[in-house]
């Protein structure tokens, strides 16, 4: 099957939330917002079967794929049709998500381009309406551009919603702690590519001075 490699997000035919639901049924959630193939979701499935797994991702043939493979290997994996922008907070409940992943999302080089970028104040907005307190929100890039989108989105979070593990405005020095690696990441590190990680919890309210949960 030919996949379409981008797909414009601002586009009206994303506006509406026309995706099918993740059954969700009590298990504790984590979400790869542009999963792609889920390839780490599987993976994270395979090591703690006990979650639900849930990709967003704006692609339906990736959707298909994804939930087709999930079906074969009974793994609990589900892909939802999406906009994570736009549908985020309608297709979870506020706190109900236990984790966050963003895995290295589409860079959109040209500046002409660069509003459809993903992770930006929108998004940020909804992922701290979702993310329980105490919850983690791990993001990966191997553009430098995005990895400080993404820390402005998070770290320069006005409400304070974001608890950064390394130390205010600073990018995780520990490597992927979660032991499983995208397609992405796995082809990023073994072509010498740098990857910038950043590790957030989400805070109780407001600021969060706590000590970071390990």
């Amino acid at each position: 099957m030919r996949i379409r490699q981008h797909v414009n997000p601002t586009h009206l035919h994303f506006a509406s939330f026309r995706g099918e639901r993740p059954p969700l049924d009590g298990r504790l959630v984590e979400v790869e917002i542009g999963c792609a193939e889920a390839q780490f979701l599987f993976e994270r499935a395979a090591a703690d079967p006990s979650r639900l797994y849930v990709g967003l991702e704006i692609r339906r043939d990736l959707v298909e794929l994804v939930n087709a493979r999930a079906r074969t290997l009974g793994a609990p994996v589900h892909a939802t049709f999406c906009q994570a922008q736009l549908h985020t907070t309608e297709i979870f409940a506020p706190g109900s998500v236990e984790r966050i992943y963003v895995n290295f999302p589409d860079p959109w080089f040209k500046a002409r381009h660069r509003n459809r970028r993903m992770v930006d104040a929108t998004l940020a907005d909804a992922i701290a309406t979702v993310l329980r307190p105490g919850g983690e929100l791990f993001v990966q890039s191997d553009v430098w551009d995005i990895a400080l989108d993404a820390m402005a989105s998070f770290d320069g979070d006005a409400e304070e919603r974001f608890v950064n593990r390394e130390g205010e405005w600073t990018f995780w020095r520990g490597g992927n702690p979660y032991g499983v690696r995208s397609w992405r990441e796995q082809h990023a590190e073994e072509t010498g590519l740098p990857i910038w990680r950043i590790l957030y919890r989400r805070a109780s309210s407001g600021s969060d001075p706590s000590p970071a949960r390990t």
